[in-house]
């Protein structure tokens, strides 16, 4: 019989089996020791079949556990850890439910973050205060708890919304255990069945073990991101200085091209070139008030046709860009426009606009950079050379009898024995900025410049001074946004012989004692050079001249110093200027500001105002149509038009002074009128008529005189 037992126990019979040996020994009329001995020998088998039981539950414990700490060593996905520790203990403690709560430190409460058998979305959505109910407690003392009738239980504090949520998910016993790290209570695992059980201490040590490798695993979730956290950033910052590396190594190499180019003696635009072979799209290079310098203009303007705006400069979008990359001291992107603009103390210098999707900003502002430099050693050059010619122009205005002037302008590609124009051009304000212009001019045009206070004064090759005159107002109106007002005249020397500024024809080298600056016959008579009453004092091979005087009474006296060059020459220079001068101030006078003229061609007020008083030229200027028409017909619109006048225009008064009909006096003023052009009888006409018949009567003329009373 007792093999029986044996044999129920290898084979994990229920414990309802083991009553078969007896019942057979009874039947089969055993006595009552032997029975007696099989009810001992039942109940040992029965204790030995308890402990197999504990054993193989503890076995699946360990199990489990184990299980737990293979994926916690595995580090998987911290949702599946916890997932999977809620289902081994739902499975080890034989639950209809099992579930985990995480403590939220932001609300000061705990949150359901995994559950197991859960039926009820109210229930999966719970949240328990510090305190409330059972999970609430253990996460408040840190202690387990457990009932086995959780609605009756008096010892948790009951809220409606936890008790609402456990009865729609029909839940009776509960056994919660804290998640703990450290003295820190991160959560609770719960473990609950749907009908009223009591927990055993083993089941609670169970659950216990569980929530520790739960929170193990919470703490080794965290470090784990934390870590990814920082190889990331570790990662992220590794790639940002390498590609920072990369970038100014690519800034650098670019730079090195561009100075390379500079000291090559390249320029802007060969700057730009390397500029874009560099970053690709295309560029425009802008000065200081946004005129274009090199590159491409269609850079340079948001319109998708790339047209510029207003005087080729570009639209305000780039000029208000530009100023902000100033401000910033760094590359300002507008849409697909790329602006990096540069200033010396305060003052812009030139700005760079690339169109390009995408380009490495470093290397346009080094480009920037590079073209600020060359344009400003370029403008030290200007200014230096500026300074230069500067000077040599004010010797030639104030002291035209310094040693060595024309040595000096010979070294400045300056020959002044080419006929030259005096230009003064009066400005508002503006400086530096016309002075800077004013040079650069003058290097240009082989000529000279200085600033004199609010003007300019510019001597250059040529003999148009009303021309001249009006393109250096133009071109400096447009340079300082601001009307310039210039005036211009012809050195006499020039005028009059067709000489330079020195009085020497070009090539005319004279070693004897004869003055080298002759002028006219008339100015060789009088020994002066006209109006100033400078004597032009001849030079001999000594460098000394007799100087003769002129009008005023003044004598030359001490020359040049230069074999064959006369100091009356060079004041021909100062004379020019005093006229430029006084042309100048009459169109600012006369409300043409802006403007640019020559004494002959402001009609009788040059003639006041211009040293050489040239009266033929401005009388024929202004009666030249009636004169050459009298000299061609033999007619008498001349003596006509002074009677006209003297009558106070009356043609019967005319006609009695002229002894002639009324209707021939009509048919000579209608003559007159397509002579002359209409407004003839304006006042300030009139009066350049009227000066010009009196100027012509008293011979003042170049054509011939008419005869008397003839047919129209």
């Amino acid at each position: 019989m007792v093999r029986r037992f044996l044999e129920l126990l290898a084979r994990e019979a229920s414990a309802v089996e083991f009553e078969g040996p007896i019942i057979e020994a009874r039947a089969a009329g055993a006595d009552p020791a032997e029975i007696e001995r099989l009810e001992l020998a039942k109940v040992e088998a029965l204790r030995v079949r308890a402990l197999l039981r504990r054993r193989a539950r503890r076995e699946a414990e360990l199990s489990a556990l184990y299980d737990t700490a293979g994926d916690l060593a595995a580090l998987r996905d911290l949702d599946a850890v916890l997932e999977a520790i809620v289902h081994r203990a739902r499975q080890l403690l034989g639950t209809d439910t099992a579930y985990l709560t995480l403590h939220d430190p932001d609300c000061g409460d705990t949150y359901m973050r995994v559950t197991d058998g859960s039926t009820s979305a109210a229930f999966q959505a719970l949240r328990l205060g510090m305190g409330d109910g059972l999970g609430g407690l253990v996460a408040q003392t840190a202690r387990p708890y457990s009932t086995a009738d959780y609605p009756a239980d008096s010892r948790f504090h009951h809220t409606g919304t936890i008790d609402a949520a456990v009865k729609e998910e029909g839940l009776v016993a509960i056994l919660g255990v804290p998640l703990r790290l450290g003295r820190r209570v991160i959560g609770v695992l719960f473990a609950a069945n749907r009908s009223a059980r009591p927990f055993l201490q083993e089941e609670e040590a169970l659950l216990a073990s569980l929530a520790a490798h739960a929170a193990v695993a919470i703490d080794n979730a965290r470090l784990l991101q934390e870590t990814r956290n920082a190889l990331e950033e570790l990662s992220q910052a590794h790639r940002t200085a390498r590609e920072h590396a990369e970038a100014v190594e690519r800034a650098a190499l670019a730079h090195d091209r561009m100075t390379s180019v500079v000291l090559r003696g390249g320029g802007i635009e060969n700057v730009a070139a390397v500029i874009t072979e560099v970053l690709g799209g295309r560029l425009a290079v802008l000065d200081d008030r946004g005129r274009l310098l090199a590159g491409d203009a269609t850079a340079a303007s948001f319109g998708e046709d790339g047209e510029s705006g207003e005087d080729g400069r570009p639209d305000s979008g780039v000029l208000e860009a530009a100023q902000a990359s100033r401000s910033l001291g760094r590359t300002v992107r507008r849409g697909e426009l790329l602006i990096a603009s540069v200033d010396v103390g305060g003052e812009p210098l030139c700005t760079l606009v690339l169109r390009s999707d995408d380009a490495d900003e470093r290397i346009l502002e080094r480009g920037a950079q590079v073209c600020a430099l060359l344009l400003l050693f370029r403008r030290s050059v200007a200014e230096a050379e500026g300074r230069v010619r500067g000077e040599l122009l004010d010797d030639l205005i104030s002291r035209p009898g310094s040693p060595g002037l024309a040595d000096r302008a010979r070294r400045l590609g300056v020959d002044l024995d080419r006929p030259h124009v005096l230009v003064v051009a009066r400005h508002e304000g503006q400086r530096e900025r016309a002075a800077f212009w004013a040079s650069s001019q003058a290097a240009i045009r082989h000529g000279l410049a200085a600033a004199r206070g609010d003007e300019v004064v510019l001597l250059l090759p040529g003999d148009d001074p009303g021309g001249l005159a009006r393109r250096i107002a133009a071109e400096l109106t447009a340079s300082l946004g601001s009307p310039a007002t210039a005036g211009a005249a012809v050195p006499r020397s020039s005028a009059a012989t067709g000489r330079g500024a020195t009085g020497r024809t070009p090539g005319e080298r004279t070693a004897t004692g004869r003055a080298a600056g002759e002028g006219t016959a008339a100015e060789r008579a009088a020994g002066g050079s006209g109006a100033d009453g400078k004597g032009a004092g001849g030079r001999g091979a000594d460098g000394k001249g007799a100087g003769g005087k002129g009008a005023g009474g003044k004598g030359a006296g001490e020359g040049t110093g230069e074999p064959g060059v006369d100091a009356g020459a060079y004041g021909e220079v100062a004379a020019a200027y005093r006229e430029a001068q006084r042309c100048a101030q009459a169109l600012v006078a006369l409300g043409r500001a802006g403007d640019g003229a020559g004494a002959a061609e402001l009609g009788f007020v040059g003639l006041l105002i211009g040293d050489g008083q040239d009266v033929p030229g401005f009388v024929a200027s202004v009666l030249c149509p009636v004169t050459d028409y009298d000299a061609r017909r033999g007619t008498a619109l001349v003596g006509t038009l002074s009677a006209y006048f003297a009558s106070g225009g009356s043609p019967s008064r005319t006609a009695e002074i002229m002894h002639i009909h009324v209707n021939t006096v009509t048919q000579r003023l209608d003559r007159i009128a397509k002579l002359l052009g209409d407004g003839w009888q304006e006042p300030e006409r009139a009066l350049e008529l009227q000066l010009a018949l009196r100027l012509h009567r008293l011979g003042h003329t170049t054509s011939p005189q008419s005869v008397g009373n003839s047919p129209i």
